[in-house]
């Protein structure tokens, strides 16, 4: 396969943090300049030092600068930028964005903006992938509908089922109702959520199948009329529906149902006249049925598990098709190659419901070694703000195997150091230590029906003296130390690089 190419020369990058800066990554290796975008709370963030050039675009909070669109797109003309990346979250999958870069005679990074808007709106998505021959669950929409007619559907439907936000996803504006005499108080929340976080009220109903596998797969499609997937990764390890680790091969699938699904995706990307990177999105059973969940018009947090088993840059590629590129293979020349296991890493306290943990990050030492990649924006001394997603990295670790992946990306967490701030590392090991992920059958009640076997006893005691080097490190300047030693059972503690008091830096 061909190395992707492009002619683009100068691209603004719409975000922030880990994606921003890999964005920039891809930008340095095919020739492109990047531009950051950057709020005064991230005036000394990551991506704001690797990017070639960045411009202040408004205050902290997002809708006075990530969310900002006359902003960001003068921010695209004073830099001279003939191409823009929205990364994902804030405005990846806006079409008034897209349509307003398009307007400007700028490349839109990502798929057109009548595709945005078909597979927005997920009442009208399920409507569209009945009719284009694509497996949906059963359920009942409708914007005019009471109440009552909602508990008739209901019924009918069987329960449990979910009330889910017609206008949006990440987990927002959904209840698992399994009486109908829950389900008005169900509606009510729902749409009120919805509301508040979408602008759009309504909601719909789907059955809700309770063993329920989460498998996605990533498509691919060019400008000439070429649509292939990247395969599946399986994200069922899900806490309150948000994603926790995901890995490919999903663990459920044989090569006859992953081409079933792979087929259905391709089926799916296609109705909608989709180009550039996407992910289809479908619920499994155990007995081997899948159906429609919905369709994310961007790239993925968890795109580095596809990039590790099929050995493809899928932001080089995206580059590639918005330059109006052929995609430089067929389905047939795809394979999946050994396996990948990706942890998302939160400054978020597990013992207090997860809410965020904002603060300084003394000390941040990623891990290291062959078949490890760490996807972050931030580092030693840069802060969690209250302002933003309160992500820390993406770790991933693959290997030939399943379980030598989970060996390797137990080892990576062990290595992982982090002081300043409460994280859910330990929530992370120990999530991959349990029988039922080692065994494959994690499914996306999982997590929230066995939470107290997953979190740690107690908090342990901070140590003085390592927040002590930390603070040392930290106020010389001395951010990014590099590890030079690990004792063999990989502990952050024997690390001879300054990290401890009495120990000399290399």
């Amino acid at each position: 396969m061909n190395e992707p190419a492009t002619t683009l020369r100068q691209c603004l990058i719409a975000n922030r943090g880990e994606i921003a800066v890999r964005v920039i990554r891809a930008c340095r290796e095919l020739g492109i300049r990047a531009v950051a975008v950057y709020s005064e709370a991230d005036a000394q963030a990551q991506h704001v030092r690797l990017a070639d050039e960045a411009i202040l675009i408004g205050g902290a909070a997002p809708a006075e600068s990530y969310l900002n669109i006359p902003r960001l797109l003068e921010a695209a003309r004073q830099s001279g930028c003939d191409c823009v990346h929205p990364g994902y979250g804030f405005l990846s999958e806006s079409e008034a964005f897209a349509e307003t870069v398009i307007g400007a005679g700028l490349r839109w990074v990502g798929p057109g903006p009548e595709a945005i808007r078909l597979m927005g709106v997920k009442t009208e998505a399920r409507a569209l992938m009945q009719r284009a021959g694509v497996p949906v669950v059963p359920g009942f929409q409708s914007d005019t509908a009471s109440d009552a007619e909602f508990r008739t559907a209901a019924v009918e439907i069987g329960f449990p089922v979910m009330v889910k936000a017609a206008g949006g996803g990440g987990g927002k504006g959904i209840r698992v109702v399994y009486d109908a005499a829950a389900l008005p108080e169900a509606l009510a929340g729902a749409r009120r959520e919805a509301q508040n976080a979408f602008g759009d009220p309504r909601v719909f109903l789907e059955k809700y199948i309770e063993t329920a596998r989460h498998v996605e797969i990533q498509v691919l499609a060019d400008q000439h009329g070429h649509t292939v997937h990247l395969f599946e990764r399986e994200c069922s390890a899900q806490r309150r529906h948000q994603k926790i680790v995901e890995e490919s091969p999903s663990p459920l699938l044989n090569e006859a149902l992953r081409a079933q699904m792979g087929a259905a995706a391709v089926e799916a990307a296609r109705a909608v006249g989709y180009v550039n990177a996407g992910t289809v999105e479908f619920i499994a059973t155990p007995e081997g049925d899948f159906y429609f969940l919905e369709m994310n018009t961007r790239l993925q947090v968890e795109h580095p598990v596809t990039e590790a088993v099929t050995g493809l840059d899928l932001v080089k590629l995206q580059f590639a098709v918005a330059a109006g590129e052929a995609l430089p293979f067929q389905q047939s020349d795809l394979r999946q190659r050994g396996h990948a296991i990706e942890c998302r890493l939160y400054a978020e306290d597990p013992a207090n419901h997860f809410l965020p943990a904002v603060g300084t990050l003394l000390r941040f030492i990623p891990p290291e070694g062959p078949g490890i990649r760490v996807d972050s924006g931030v580092q030693s001394g840069d802060t969690i703000s209250i302002h933003y997603d309160p992500m820390i990295a993406k770790i991933i670790a693959a290997d030939t195997t399943r379980a030598g992946a989970i060996r390797r990306m137990q080892t990576a967490l062990a290595q992982t150091v982090i002081l300043g701030t409460t994280t859910n590392l330990a929530f992370l090991r120990a999530l991959l230590a349990h029988p039922a992920f080692l065994a494959g059958t994690v499914d996306t009640r999982f997590v929230d029906a066995h939470l107290s076997t997953l979190l740690p006893d107690a908090a342990p005691l901070p140590d003085v003296a390592l927040i002590a080097a930390a603070l040392h490190d930290l106020h010389r300047g001395d951010g990014e130390t590099t590890q030079t030693a690990t004792s063999e059972s990989g502990s952050p503690w024997a690390r001879l690089d300054g990290f401890r008091l009495g120990q000399a830096s290399s």
